[in-house]
């Protein structure tokens, strides 16, 4: 690394918490991945004010990085930076009914934390394993529940650093997409507005849709969720088993058995071999009924 720049970047993010050569299998809920060049740990959002207007002006490539569970790192690694917001970069806030939560938050905490105070509107979340910016800027979304029906706004700091807040209809939310899927904003901070509930039926909630993830998701393997979107028309999981590709594998990577959407880790899988079964389910799927499915797993770095 540039010395000059490494100089600058520890004024703002201390020694411990920039690592070097940092294994992405570390990061990833796929759990494989070659090593990231420096990753940044994160812990407020002055921080990002500073840093990322300056990696901007070097021409510094870098990826802004939650739980991983959205992200498949190439074998071998990244030559950038790795900005990881930090789940401590700020408590949530609960106040007339709303939750203000930081990006790095993971969405199960967060659903927690409305159970805790009683507020209902995020149970579907319970079990979605990445972080509350992610989760935004995918829209994600489980068993009828979408982050777009909770956001009422968002904070958001562009490339030159400047603070943004965008309300729900300016957020753009589609299928897993929002407007920071096509500008280049971080998500800071969200406002969730949650409605009154009662706590004990919010938990049975949570538990009825853990008890469902455990019964048709292969959550005893590392994978990243979801590897394709839905299909307009179509289900991914029926179209991938349809195909004969159940169990299909390549390496330590394979089609679940328990359910064809998901693509894992099934016991010494490289990056390469995730991204090989991907491409052949994508191939063979479009071979047979004519559907080309869209990644929603993020490929970064080299393979």
């Amino acid at each position: 690394m540039n010395s000059v720049i490494f100089d600058y970047i520890k004024e703002i993010v201390p020694q411990e918490d920039m690592l070097f050569n940092e294994p992405m299998s570390r990061h990833t809920t796929f759990r494989l991945g070659g090593e990231a060049k420096c990753l940044l740990k994160i812990k407020d959002k002055g921080q990002l004010i500073k840093l990322i207007p300056y990696l901007q002006i070097t021409g510094q490539d870098y990826y802004i990085l939650g739980n991983g569970s959205n992200l498949l790192v190439g074998d071998k690694g990244y030559s950038g930076f790795i900005v990881k917001l930090d789940g401590s970069m700020g408590r949530v806030i609960v106040s007339d009914g709303r939750m203000t939560v930081p990006a790095g938050t993971l969405m199960a905490k967060a659903a927690a934390t409305a159970r805790d105070y009683s507020l209902t509107g995020m149970e579907f979340a319970s079990g979605i394993p990445g972080t509350v910016g992610g989760g935004i800027v995918m829209n994600a979304g489980a068993y009828g529940g979408e982050m777009r029906q909770i956001v009422e706004s968002v904070e958001v700091m562009n490339r030159k650093g400047e603070i943004l807040v965008l309300d729900n209809e300016t957020m753009e939310f589609g299928y897993r997409t929002s407007v920071i899927k096509k500008r280049p904003f971080i998500v800071l901070e969200a406002v969730l507005k949650l409605q009154a509930g009662n706590r004990a039926e919010i938990d049975a909630k949570m538990e009825e849709l853990s008890v469902k993830r455990r019964e048709k998701q292969p959550l005893e393997f590392p994978s990243a969720g979801s590897t394709f979107k839905r299909p307009e028309g179509y289900y991914a999981g029926k179209l991938i088993m349809e195909a004969g590709l159940r169990g299909f594998s390549i390496g330590g990577a394979c089609v679940s058995d328990k359910h064809c959407g998901f693509i894992v880790n099934a016991g010494g899988a490289t990056a390469s071999d995730v991204k090989e079964v991907i491409e052949e389910v994508q191939k063979r799927v479009e071979e047979k009924f004519g559907v080309r499915l869209e990644r929603e797993v993020i490929f970064l770095g080299d393979f």
